[in-house]
């Protein structure tokens, strides 16, 4: 019965995941950290970090993620099917239909509709992401910031916007750098 639940899931959220990337995120916390409470909203942070730092679409890396953390491989194969298959079909069929009617006035209204939902969502998870790194799962307040995450964000922000760097290579310094800090100083 996991394995429906976990494809159907998955399907609902590769079905409404426009925009892909980070505007599914909203979906993926909602249906998996608080409709079925499968994991908590601290694992849900670690599942954003192994999905944006393994190769391949977010949604595929944190429903194979998810998956696995609930009902082990088969769990993580049913989920990562469920999220995929959606998408493959609407791309079959969008496909199809954009080749033959691309050139009505409609349907390019329609993808410039789309655009700001789509900014809303990214915007959403953003700030979501945000928070917890920043607060934890406690209320904001300056109490709790982790000051140390503010300092490699603000950090890693910099390099980034300044010096046009490979995100790879800061994921991979940020993530050297947040081990060791944290080792040593597990209070933080």
């Amino acid at each position: 019965m996991i394995y429906l639940l976990l494809f159907w899931e998955f399907f609902v959220i590769g079905a409404l995941s426009f925009g892909g990337g980070y505007a599914v995120l909203p979906l993926i916390e909602q249906n998996i950290v608080e409709k079925q409470a499968w994991i908590s909203a601290t694992e849900f942070v670690d599942l954003l970090t192994i999905s944006e730092m393994t190769p391949g679409p977010i949604a595929i890396n944190a429903a194979t993620y998810a998956g696995n953390r609930v009902a082990g491989i088969p769990g993580g194969i049913v989920a990562t099917l469920g999220v995929v298959a959606p998408s493959l079909i609407i791309v079959l069929l969008l496909a199809y239909l954009y080749k033959r009617y691309k050139e009505l006035p409609v349907i390019q209204r329609l993808i410039t509709g789309l655009r700001p939902a789509i900014v809303a969502l990214i915007a959403s998870a953003g700030m979501t992401i945000l928070l917890t790194a920043f607060f934890g799962t406690e209320p904001a307040s300056l109490s709790n910031l982790n000051w140390m995450a503010v300092s490699i964000f603000a950090i890693s922000f910099y390099i980034l916007e300044k010096f046009n760097a490979d995100p790879i290579k800061i994921i991979i310094f940020t993530g050297i750098l947040g081990g060791i800090i944290y080792t040593a100083f597990p209070a933080l």
